[in-house]
């Protein structure tokens, strides 16, 4: 006859195991924001209040898929911008071959690039602070 070993589920831990029980109560908004950021990063209720308490209080936890998702829609934007940028420099540039170029619209686009420049330095800021946030 054959002896079969009988099964007990899981070994029990030795190290690491989690004895200790702490009995929290949320309002329902509480509650349901946890829940709403359950079911957004994929994590049990559990591991994300272990995750924000115990991991460094600086660092925030994010959904990666939605912000990789938004961070695409960005660099496309900024795709766009420098091509109709270089489009600007171009017909700019046939203008003054045919001495057509104004002064003004010279002026407005120097304008406009300072203001895009700005823009692209704070986006750069925030990306650097996203980082931090994320500890990386």
């Amino acid at each position: 006859m054959v002896d079969f070993k009988k099964l007990n589920g899981r070994p029990k831990l030795k190290e690491g195991r989690r004895t200790n029980f702490i009995n929290v109560r949320f309002t329902d908004v509480e509650y349901k924001e946890i829940a709403d950021l359950e079911q957004q990063l994929g994590v049990s209720k559990t591991e994300l209040i272990r995750m924000r308490i115990l991991t460094d209080a600086k660092k925030v936890v994010i959904n990666s898929k939605e912000l990789i998702k938004n961070l695409d829609g960005v660099g496309a934007e900024l795709g766009r911008i420098g091509n109709n940028i270089n489009q600007l420099a171009k017909h700019a540039n046939i203008l003054k071959l045919q001495g057509q170029l104004s002064p003004l619209v010279i002026k407005k686009f120097n304008e406009l690039f300072e203001e895009y420049i700005m823009v692209q330095q704070t986006l750069e800021a925030a990306l650097r602070s996203i980082i931090r946030a994320m500890g990386l």
